[in-house]
């Protein structure tokens, strides 16, 4: 079960084997950013059964970026 600020992986779909963070959760849908390539304005939405959650989360805060957010990502896979 994924909540909101879990880090999860992408298993499936062009953004497959990349880290991000679960930004919203809607119905059957989970909305997720990584700073890069999707911004926390603009995230993406998934379908849960494509995503495998970590153990690592992220605080939300209306004051993270998408620098910080990318920062912290790039963290977390080393």
């Amino acid at each position: 079960m994924v909540t909101v600020g879990t880090v999860v992986k992408s298993m499936a779909g062009k953004d497959q084997g990349r880290y991000c963070v679960v930004v919203r959760l809607e119905g059957q849908r989970v909305y997720v950013a990584d700073g890069k390539w999707r911004k926390l304005s603009n995230p993406k939405a998934k379908n849960p059964k494509h995503l495998q959650a970590t153990c690592h989360k992220v605080a939300l805060t209306p004051q993270l970026t998408n620098k910080q957010l990318k920062k912290a990502l790039t963290m977390l896979q080393k």
